[in-house]
């Protein structure tokens, strides 16, 4: 039976969201209120002011062409409270300048389930955001497997931590070196920070092989989890 093609309007189309990343009582419905055939976030974005940049269609291909985290590409995201009928809007951002990339809530829009209804800062602190943000992550770029510690270490699943210099050294064997992938992905997220427009050449550069070699890594490291899909017509 074919698969139906997701659309815009479908709030899990793009992945940055799905039902199973929500806390027990929270719903992600299929669309925006009003049955929304496409995704609403630049126009909230808009009403908002939440940038307060002027940008054109030029400028915005340029920001998302620069690997950084700029508020052009953030998205955002309707869910409800079941048994309160509470309304919230989420907006999620990718931070590419993360190591590992992570996925943050850039913006919270709270709406009680009865227009006039007060606003309490109880009510405010029992969102999980936190939850939802660990969960994405979780999902999207298997973040449990490499954790940033105080100080500047990082511990790998081995159990090993490595400084956040270290990650530019050659990586090694796949065969003989613990968290290899781990490694890659850390040293691509590292290196997409550093503005590299080509960060598969680097690592093939600084560890000695091909650039199909390397390449061959990152793409093992995406389908492990450990880096998100790539950029359709980038390099890297």
């Amino acid at each position: 039976m074919p698969t139906v093609p997701r659309v815009t309007g479908d709030q899990t189309y793009d992945g940055l969201l799905v039902q199973d990343d929500l806390p027990a009582g929270w719903h992600l419905p299929n669309r925006f209120p009003g049955e929304r055939a496409d995704d609403a976030s630049g126009e909230i974005d808009a009403l908002l002011g939440y940038d307060d940049q002027t940008v054109d269609e030029e400028q915005r291909q340029a920001r998302m062409g620069s690997e950084q985290n700029e508020t052009v590409d953030g998205r955002w995201r309707y869910i409800e409270h079941t048994a309160t009928a509470t309304r919230v809007y989420l907006r999620l951002q990718r931070q590419l300048f993360g190591v590992p990339e992570e996925v943050r809530i850039t913006g919270v829009v709270y709406l009680p389930w009865r227009p006039g209804d007060p606003i309490t800062s109880q009510l405010l602190r029992e969102l999980p955001t936190a939850r939802i943000e660990a969960a994405i992550n979780q999902r999207l770029f298997a973040m449990k497997r490499a954790t940033t510690l105080t100080g500047g270490k990082i511990e790998l699943p081995s159990g090993r931590k490595i400084a956040e210099r270290d990650l530019l050294k050659p990586l090694g064997d796949p065969k003989q070196t613990p968290d290899f992938y781990e490694l890659v992905a850390l040293q691509h997220g590292r290196l997409t920070a550093n503005g590299d427009a080509n960060p598969s050449a680097t690592m093939a550069e600084l560890s000695g092989v091909a650039l199909s070699t390397a390449q061959g890594w990152v793409a093992k490291a995406r389908a492990r989890g450990l880096l998100p899909p790539g950029r359709r017509g980038r390099a890297g």
